[in-house]
């Protein structure tokens, strides 16, 4: 994990939860962290990451992430052991 992709994990867990954080450096930091991950249909992104798998939709036509979006990838995150 470099430098950017500790950041974005900061910027994840940080309270109040962001809504400025890019899809494009989520996806950096799990690919990072061993995930895979694939496209679904529509804005669907389908990811694999230590055994938990997850649906997220990829936003548009903003390029930043929905707090609500966020807020359940640290869930997901925290229950995987993922921290920053």
């Amino acid at each position: 994990m470099n430098k950017k992709h500790r950041k974005t994990l900061e910027q994840i867990f940080k309270k109040p939860t962001q809504s400025n954080i890019e899809w494009k450096a989520i996806e950096s930091l799990l690919i990072s962290l061993g995930a895979e991950i694939s496209e679904g249909s529509g804005s669907r992104v389908r990811i694999v990451l230590k055994g938990w798998r997850g649906v997220y939709h990829r936003p548009h036509p903003r390029k930043e992430t929905v707090k609500g979006a966020v807020e359940q990838l640290r869930k997901d995150l925290i229950k995987i052991g993922v921290k920053p």
